[in-house]
């Protein structure tokens, strides 16, 4: 285990104090690495029995990190719950408006508030961080209607400092890439469906499969673009004829590379003209 910073260890013994003053938690645990911190943390500082992952198995989430987060608990005997919102059958969500992470969230905060029943006395934390704070994302104003925690936040620990804190304790996931849920890849106003959200898991399945680990296969109806780090751009062109080919197999008329490269959070470039 390495060391830290001064200035990590501070935050990691404000992080200690928060989770102490706390009876349980109940974690919403994505697989990603914010929620996974969050977990890990409840469950080293409140103990086993006080720190429940509860994680949504629902169409948007990727079956990989699904599988990986059940093995992140196993690994780390976590307690881990299951449950399946069902937002695709939302029209507010699967219309796609802008603020479809908003009901989304709804659906979640509104299951875990209930799970709370069974826990009495824990309360849900999210994975949210400090610089979340600074970029839109309308899922934060649903936690504020249910009151869900962010230990994070209130302790001031951003993305990078939230990374090193997993590192430092050797989380197997402490690098994973960032993996938004799948209706992210489609644009805001274009419907969610079912078997959009299958065709663009599918498609990173195949990126993956080659060595693309950072990916994001955008679904504009007909076509598809593929989006993967900059310095692997000359990669995917010498591989392009043969993934692009297996690609428009899935439903795409066409496929195309994005020159630009990958970009979180690229669809939300459209808000500005709002």
């Amino acid at each position: 285990m390495e060391n830290i910073s001064p200035q990590l260890t501070e935050k990691l013994r404000a992080l200690e104090n928060w989770y102490a003053q706390r009876q349980g938690s109940i974690v919403a645990f994505s697989g990603g690495i914010d929620s996974a911190l969050v977990l890990f943390l409840a469950r080293k500082f409140q103990g086993k029995e006080n720190a429940i992952g509860v994680i949504s198995n629902s169409e948007s989430l990727k079956n990989r990190d699904f599988q990986q987060a059940k093995a992140f608990c196993e690994q780390l005997d976590i307690k881990l719950e299951v449950i399946v919102t069902r937002e695709l059958e939302d029209e507010r969500y699967n219309q796609n408006p802008i603020n479809r992470c908003f009901f989304c969230k709804e659906h979640l905060f509104h299951d875990l508030t209930d799970l709370c029943k069974k826990y009495p006395g824990f309360e849900v934390l999210s994975g949210t961080n400090a610089d979340d704070l600074g970029d839109y994302r309308p899922g934060i104003d649903a936690a504020k209607q249910y009151h869900v925690q962010s230990p994070m936040v209130d302790c001031h620990v951003t993305k990078e400092e939230l990374r090193s804190i997993a590192h430092y304790f050797e989380l197997p996931n402490w690098n994973k890439p960032a993996s938004p849920c799948l209706s992210s890849r489609i644009p805001y106003n274009h419907t969610v469906t079912l078997e959009k959200l299958r065709q663009i898991e599918a498609a990173e399945e195949i990126l993956n499969s080659y060595g693309f680990e950072d990916v994001r296969v955008r679904h504009y109806g007909s076509y598809g673009k593929i989006e993967v780090r900059k310095e692997e751009l000359e990669k995917l062109t010498l591989l392009q004829n043969e993934i692009v080919k297996k690609i428009t197999t899935l439903g795409f008329e066409k496929c195309e590379i994005d020159r630009e490269g990958l970009v979180s959070g690229k669809m939300n470039r459209v808000l500005t003209n709002l």
